[in-house]
């Protein structure tokens, strides 16, 4: 009886014996054990494995991959993966590895079961990974046992989970037109009849169907077939169709040229439009569509697209007739199939040359008139000021011209003026103009607005005083008065002087002269006195509020200046000034005032006068926007439009005036106390203007047998 075997001999014979390559490793990749199998294989003896490493029969691990798989063999306990082998004359081959972790007398080892991949397997995982690619699954079915073989991927196409699933009598219902392919099916296994098909199937997908038949002995026994997947490429292929109807239909002509210059396709709008037939464009080239063009420039205009990608040009396009029309071409360099293609746009713009032409006449004919009303407006403001010599005032307007035309008579004397009118009229502006024309020009304006000034130091303002004049008097000061020698004082609101300060008022303007508060001295003055009020002051003089001599001797030349109502003619030059004005003060971009808002204006009643004009501007700028100032709600409403108003002309208005000063007169109208002292006028003058206004002497004196 022969020696009996330990346990640990007995496993390592199984180990050497087992028909499985088998290989221990460390922690540091050496491999400690190899069994007769896995050195077979390498083509190593015992002893020449035993001093490897896992580098040198797996080219591919590194020591950090080597170090993450060790650590994932720890953890998990074992680990199933593939990879390549090197054996020991240099060849590769594919190996499938089981791997387990052990741990004996604290040594941690890596036991590995490595197994060979076949040929067969090979082209079955290559099989596999083409048909997840190409979204194509196969099936066969077997008609004599009815067995079906279906593949993974194309129980993913129908999302089906099992190979009955793909049985001819149940898949029929995976798609739209079960009754299409139930015919189709039907007609391969009976007959053999191959298809090749595209269907829909319920879940929305689009699966090519291919079928073909197996037959012995003119019988049908097997049947084989695939699904292929292409939703994408029907989706594409519509869309492609969509585009080319699209082209066909559209209106503009299409082209499509080679670099030889023959037409490749174009839209139906070429043959309507040029009046070719499709036959005959079929044949066409570029220099048979257009005579003008020579292979040299056709090239040069390839070459230059090309670079370019794309160009803009203007052409002429000739139809079969030989009529032209003007085009405008957008070309687009393409490539397709490889090969570059020139796609020409082209846009027939007969009717946009001719609204091109119609705007550019009509912009034409616009600054024509625009040059016109500019320069009119020149002249117009050259004639005022060379007539007047009021640059700062805007008027176009005979009524205010005929005011302006006072002004400039009683400007070049020294006699007082009186100018009256409602609010916002105006008044200062006329006497600055007063004083801008006289003589004393260069000389100091200086004006007050009575209705500011406290009754109890109003005439400490006018006049001066001394020190210790009053509590409060801590220097002299120099009154308006003072200030204004040898020039000209305004004084606004003349209707507000306390009725015990006008007689001091009328010791200046009588005498020249004045006495400061606390001074025992009198001061002399040559002063010229503009005095304005929109009050009526004989209607004061009546009720005892204003002194009757002040007012005569204020009254010596009246101007009336007249409401903004009754010179409507200025309202848009006016408007347009005070636009440009608060545009540039807002920073907006007004430039003119539309048609409407002129017509609102021209229809406003303008209660306030020029400053309610002024301020409506101010208002609009700051509320609108855009280049023309538009009709909006700036514009109030609640005066009321202008129906019909009862004014005199100036004329009259001067008349009744001249007639009233000579029946003060007498109707004397020379020598020191005649009318045309008074008047501020020469005596010819006077005669000329009675007899302009038809003033003859009768009619006053039938004025004085009326009072």
């Amino acid at each position: 009886m022969g020696k009996e075997l330990s346990q640990v001999e007995i496993n390592h014979w199984l180990l050497e014996n087992l028909p499985y390559k088998m290989m221990w490793m460390d922690e540091d990749g050496a491999i400690i054990y190899g069994n007769k199998e896995f050195c077979k294989r390498l083509g190593y003896r015992k002893s020449e494995v035993t001093k490897l490493t896992v580098f040198d029969i797996n080219p591919g691990a590194t020591k950090e991959s080597w170090k993450e798989h060790w650590a994932r063999v720890k953890k998990n306990g074992e680990d199933h993966f593939k990879s390549v082998h090197q054996t020991k004359d240099g060849k590769f081959y594919n190996v499938e590895v089981f791997a387990q972790f052990f741990s004996n007398n604290g040594k941690n080892t890596i036991c590995a079961v490595v197994s060979e991949i076949t040929e067969s397997s090979f082209y079955k995982n290559l099989l596999h990974h083409a048909e997840r690619m190409t979204n194509v699954g196969g099936w066969k079915l077997n008609l004599q046992d009815g067995s079906l073989i279906v593949t993974e991927q194309a129980l993913c196409i129908f999302d089906a989970e099992n190979n009955d699933d793909l049985l001819p009598g149940n898949v029929i219902h995976q798609f739209k037109e079960s009754d299409v392919i139930k015919k189709l099916l039907s007609e391969v296994m009976r007959n053999g009849t191959a298809y090749d098909e595209i269907l829909e199937l319920k879940n929305g997908r689009h699966v090519r169907c291919v079928t073909e038949a197996e037959t012995k002995k003119n019988k049908v026994y097997k049947i084989i077939g695939t699904y292929q997947d292409v939703s994408e490429s029907y989706k594409r292929a519509n869309r492609l169709q969509f585009f080319k109807e699209i082209i066909d239909n559209a209106e503009d002509l299409i082209y499509l040229y080679n670099r030889d210059g023959k037409l490749l396709h174009y839209s139906n709008s070429v043959s309507k439009e040029l009046g070719f037939t499709k036959k005959q464009l079929d044949g066409f080239t570029i220099y048979d569509l257009d005579a003008r063009i020579d292979p040299s420039w056709w090239h040069n205009h390839f070459d230059e697209l090309k670079a370019k990608g794309s160009l803009s040009l203007d052409w002429e396009i000739t139809r079969k007739d030989g009529t032209v029309f003007p085009a405008s071409i957008v070309a687009n360099h393409l490539v397709y199939e490889g090969n570059d293609v020139n796609c020409a746009v082209i846009r027939n713009v007969t009717s946009i040359k001719e609204k091109e032409n119609q705007l550019q006449e009509a912009l034409n004919e616009l600054s024509e008139l625009k040059n016109e009303l500019e320069i009119d407006n020149q002249n117009l403001r050259q004639e005022i000021s060379d007539t007047i010599n009021f640059e700062n005032i805007i008027c176009q307007s005979d009524a205010y011209r005929q005011i302006l035309e006072q002004v400039t008579q009683v400007a070049v004397t020294d006699a007082t003026v009186l100018i009256t009118g409602e609010s916002g009229t105006g008044k200062e502006l006329l006497a600055s103009a007063v004083h801008m024309s006289s003589t004393r020009k260069d000389n100091i304006l200086i004006k007050v607005n009575c209705a500011t000034l406290p009754k109890e130091l109003i005439e400490s303002e006018l006049f001066g005083h001394k020190k210790g004049a009053f509590t409060g008097a801590t220097a002299d000061k120099q009154g308006k008065f003072s200030l204004a020698d040898d020039g000209t004082i305004f004084l606004d609101e003349i209707g507000e002087i306390p009725i015990d300060l006008q007689s001091k008022l009328l010791r200046v303007l009588q005498e020249g002269e004045f006495d400061q508060l606390g001074a025992t001295t009198t001061t002399k003055v040559d002063v010229r006195v503009i005095a304005a009020t929109n009050r009526n002051l004989q209607e004061m003089v009546k009720k005892g509020t204003f002194r009757e001599d002040l007012y005569y001797r204020l009254n010596v030349f009246p101007i009336e200046n007249i409401p903004l109502r009754a010179r409507k003619e200025d309202i848009p030059l006016l408007a347009q000034f005070f636009l440009e004005k608060y545009s540039v003060k807002a920073g907006k971009s007004f430039k003119r005032l539309s048609k409407k808002t002129i017509e609102a204006l021209m229809n406003y009643s303008f209660p306030g006068n020029i400053r309610e004009l002024e301020n409506l501007i101010e208002r609009a700028v700051i509320i609108e926007n855009g280049t023309t100032l538009k009709l909006g709600n700036w514009l109030p409403t609640s005066q009321g439009i202008i129906t019909s108003e009862d004014f005199k002309t100036l004329d009259d208005t001067q008349r009744d005036y001249i007639v009233k000063v000579l029946n003060h007169t007498n109707w004397r109208v020379s020598g020191p106390k005649g009318a045309a002292t008074i008047l501020g006028m020469k005596d010819k003058t006077l005669f000329a203007r009675m007899k302009k206004l038809g003033i003859e002497k009768q009619v006053g004196l039938r004025d004085n047998q009326v009072k």
